[in-house]
Formats: structure tokens, sequence, C-alpha cells
């Protein structure tokens, strides 16, 4: 924690010089205390912020971004964390309509089907990653994974009567609510 108080006053300090102003902590409390609504903070506390002993609270520290015209969570985490949340949202906002209603689909499902295609998907997420050769081969499907079998395998399920009781093997899933 110690850690991110330290980077915390770096940002502050690089904010306050970057819109105009001395990084010392009269200039800080000066010029906050005009901005701020609640009560006015000391010499002591806004040195704390510039020195990385202390963090703002969240009604301070948004005062802070908007008078020094920076995104809050770049102030408090870093421009990198920041960048790393838009692109997760932008990258999101591109999920199309189908995948959402996929997704909606997948949890609607019980719990023991959510499981399976967990399952059968990183299996498939992890077949993208070998070579080439490797990930040519035919899939057996199994309820616990998919596995790389040799091309001289029949990978056909056998027949099923309908009207046979099933066995401990082929247990149904429970219906889906």
């Amino acid at each position: 924690m110690e850690d991110a108080r330290k980077k915390f006053a770096e940002r502050l300090k690089a904010a306050l010089e970057q819109a105009g102003y001395a990084a010392k902590p009269a200039v800080l409390e000066r010029e906050f205390n005009l901005r701020y609504w609640g009560k006015p903070v000391t010499l002591h506390g806004v040195r704390r912020w510039l020195r990385g002993e202390s963090i703002p609270t969240e009604d301070k520290m948004l005062v802070l971004a908007q008078w020094l015209n920076q995104d809050p969570s770049a102030l408090l985490f870093g421009a990198e964390v920041s960048r790393q949340i838009t692109e997760r949202n932008l990258l999101l906002d591109r999920v199309f309509i189908q995948e959402r209603e996929t997704i909606e689909a997948f949890l609607g499902l019980s719990a023991q089907r959510r499981k399976l295609l967990r399952e059968v998907i990183q299996t498939f997420a992890q077949v993208e990653k070998l070579p080439l050769a490797v990930a040519a081969q035919p899939l057996a499907i199994t309820p616990s994974a998919i596995t790389p079998v040799p091309e001289a395998v029949d990978v056909q399920p056998p027949p099923v009567d309908p009207l046979a009781a099933p066995t401990e093997e082929e247990t149904p899933l429970p219906a889906v609510e």
C-alpha cells in the first residue's frame, strides 16, 4: 500500500506541474480549499499527500481531478491502469449481439451445464494456442475435457436404444428450469 501512496504522490506532483502550479504544500492547500466545498484540508494533510504518506478520500480526489483536469482513476491508479480499463470497455462494447445473447443463454443454464460448457470453451481456447500439426488432429469430446486423438481412432458414439434405461455413464443431465 505504501508503494501505491508513493506513486499517487508522484502523479499528483506531475499533475500540479502540468496544470501550471508548483508542487508545494502551501500552493496545494490554498488552491484545493478554494474549490472544495467540505471542511478545508490542512497544510499537514496536503503535505502527507505530496509525500506519499496518505491518499485523499474519494470526494477530495474528485475535486483534485476536476481542478487539475485529470481522470480520477488515472490520478489515483495511473494512466496505464486507466488505459487498460478503457481498452477493455471498448472491447466489450464491440461484442456483437449474438455473443451477448449467447452469454445470457449460458447464464440461464444449470450450474452443471455451465461447467461443462466452460470446460469445452477453455479446451478449445487451449487448442487454438497449440501448433498447427497438433491442433489439426480430430477431437474427442468428453464431459471433462476435449483431447486430441490419433486419426485411426473412430470417435463415433455407439448407437443408443431410446427405450433402454440409461446406464451410470449415460445418466442424463437434469432438465433446465
